[in-house]
């Protein structure tokens, strides 16, 4: 038997979507017990598009490896039928808005009765206190209301959605972990457990850290697509090559700024580009659109500058470098045999079980 650091520990996971179940995944990985309640019929996501055979290709995915219950949580009988499953389990998650397990009589005080140990996380999107805990959000809303999505949303006439979930994942999920596993570390040393208010909003700001430290260093807060990380600098930009491929320059430090100039051909005045980094950024626009994205790829190689091709994610899935670190070796198997890869989760391979690299899915 392989021993993984949460070998032993069991999740009540009530959770639906994204959040919730992307954190007790990583948490699988790692070698916990999931036991996910689903509602009759089962969750939402299960249903969502595209299909893989009877079942969301995404639902999938998101719980490899763990096993379902269905169970009408509003039914007379549904507390007894859980009871049980608290009492053993060592970590509950829930997403629902604050209030409803409290209805439910699955709150946090009555369980920490039944099971002292307990660590009891709940996910929502503003917190379980405040003016906004019961209004409801999704992950373009969290971004919004914490201002973080104000830095870099595009042109008003033109307005850019982020390509990634902030909220979701880095507010919710990645929050939820790490103060799961403090939570399990300070019960090793009190033997109590407790209860995590995960506020995917709140977290929001964490991603902000260097707007908020500069915004009250100089009393002004960068606008929308002005700042160095946003389009502000040239040594930070996407530009458009010949054959209408992006590369990402990220030539920050002067070092790495020299070396991206020379090769480009940029004029000497224009390298000074704290002068007027919109004419510099102009100027390489040009010059970049000159020649073609394998031309400029041959360029770069080799050179120590912080310069990449903007890849599509298919090209990216077959990257020598990702593959030969195994990244896409785990999958996510049917009952028919048929398999599609697993995704990719931030967790060290040293912690994970590679003899079971293929996992089903709760049916």
């Amino acid at each position: 038997m392989v021993y993984q650091p949460l070998s032993g520990i069991k999740i009540l996971d009530f959770s639906t979507l994204l959040p919730g179940p992307l954190a007790s995944l990583m948490l699988a990985e790692a070698g916990a017990e999931i036991l996910k309640i689903e509602r009759p019929g089962g969750e939402e996501l299960r249903h969502y598009p595209p299909k893989w055979g009877e079942v969301s290709a995404l639902f999938a995915c998101m719980n490899r490896g763990k096993k379902s219950l269905e169970l009408d949580l509003r039914a007379e009988d549904a507390i007894k039928s859980v009871l049980p499953h608290i009492e053993q389990s060592d970590i509950l998650i829930e997403q629902f808005r604050p209030g409803v397990m409290e209805r439910l009589g699955l709150d946090y005080e009555s369980m920490k009765k039944i099971n002292p140990s307990l660590i009891y996380c709940s996910i929502s999107s503003y917190g379980q206190t405040g003016p906004k805990a019961r209004q409801a959000g999704h992950d373009l809303n969290f971004i919004a209301d914490s201002g973080v999505l104000s830095f870099s949303s595009g042109p008003a006439e033109q307005p850019t959605l982020p390509p990634f979930l902030v909220g979701d994942i880095g507010g919710g999920t990645m929050p939820a972990v790490i103060n799961i596993l403090l939570a399990l570390r300070l019960r090793d040393q009190t033997g109590e457990g407790c209860h995590l208010d995960i506020s995917m909003t709140d977290n929001c700001f964490t991603f902000a850290a260097f707007l908020h430290a500069a915004g009250q260093q100089s009393g002004r807060y960068p606008d929308n697509g002005n700042w160095l990380l946003t389009g502000a600098s040239p040594r930070y930009q996407l530009y458009a090559t010949a054959d209408d491929r992006l590369i990402a320059c990220a030539a920050l430090e002067q070092k790495f700024w020299d070396i991206f100039t020379n090769i480009i051909g940029l004029e000497e005045e224009l390298k000074q580009d704290w002068k007027d980094p919109t004419k510099t950024k102009v100027r390489i626009a040009k010059l970049i659109k000159q020649k073609s994205s394998k031309d400029w790829m041959a360029y770069f190689d080799g050179a120590d500058c912080c310069v990449s091709l903007v890849k599509s994610f298919d090209e990216a899935l077959t990257d020598p470098h990702f593959m030969e670190r195994g990244l896409f070796d785990y999958r996510i198997q049917q009952k028919n045999g048929e398999t599609i890869g697993a995704t990719v989760m931030p967790i060290d391979p040293q912690f994970r079980d590679w003899t079971q690299k293929v996992k089903g899915f709760p049916d």
